[in-house]
């Protein structure tokens, strides 16, 4: 049974059945619905993430910012305010993309609904006014077949193969959908960084080291830097895309260096 954008504001969980609860009313915006709704209280950073209406946006950001939290939120927020929409989360695992929902669930929980799931994906929400949240595994061959996405979130982006990237695009045309990719470095390769450094005007990027975030504290990161190294503490805390080491060249050396070479006549 579907809902108005109006009654799904306004409802209480009565099991399935759906009533309404008063007149309908303008349904808030991300920010508003995490505090309001969810009773989640963003920091100033990840209430940037939440507030942006960019359509292609990226978050570079440290180890436990919490980062799948708030792009639940997001995905929550989009599915609630849009009647009938559908939300594609893919993750680099199955395991992963279910995280994430189980996340989306209890965040469901709290507006007073029991989740449930689509009765057709294994990894799935179904909200009363119809819309869908699925999470899909990192898996070209298995995802397939979803059109009309209004919100497409790549969790660990920077661990998703390109092929998947590839493969998940063509589900934003029909609704002309929306694109988060959100993730730690994983080294100077593959679609994330590519898009970081690359990408054009069209992305919002957005970077948050561990350093701006007061959850974690300055004393457990000097104990990271000594026992991880500095290449990894860059890459996992510092938002910083590192070589990996296995190279004997650096690769922006080797980039720059095809630069400086001029054709060979003919």
């Amino acid at each position: 049974m579907g809902y108005s954008l109006g009654v799904w504001c306004t409802m209480e969980d009565d099991g399935g059945v759906g009533q309404t609860t008063g007149q309908a009313e303008a349904c808030p915006t991300a920010v508003e619905f995490a505090r309001e709704r969810l009773g989640f209280e963003p920091d100033l950073r990840q209430a940037e993430v939440l507030g942006s209406a960019a359509k292609r946006g990226i978050l570079n950001c440290t180890r436990q910012w919490g980062k799948s939290t708030v792009a639940a939120i997001k995905a929550l927020h989009r599915a609630f305010s849009a009647a009938g929409s559908l939300v594609i989360v893919a993750s680099p695992t199955e395991r992963q993309s279910a995280e994430f929902l189980r996340k989306a669930s209890e965040f469901v929980l709290r507006l007073g609904v029991r989740p449930r799931g689509d009765g057709k994906n294994s990894t799935s929400l179904l909200l009363p006014n119809g819309s869908r949240i699925i999470g899909l595994p990192g898996r070209e061959g298995t995802i397939r077949g979803f059109s009309a996405v209004s919100l497409l979130v790549i969790d660990e982006a920077a661990r998703v193969p390109d092929a998947v990237y590839k493969a998940l695009r063509p589900m934003l045309a029909v609704a002309d959908g929306d694109l988060w990719m959100l993730s730690t470095p994983a080294g100077k390769s593959g679609f994330f960084y590519e898009n970081w450094e690359h990408g054009g005007g069209e992305w919002e990027r957005m970077a948050v080291p561990a350093t701006e975030c007061s959850r974690i504290s300055e004393k457990f990161l000097d104990e990271e830097r000594r026992q991880m190294g500095e290449i990894w503490f860059r890459q996992e805390y510092m938002c910083e895309f590192v070589d990996s080491g296995a190279s004997m060249f650096d690769r922006d050396m080797v980039l720059r260096a095809f630069d400086d070479v001029e054709p060979l006549g003919i």
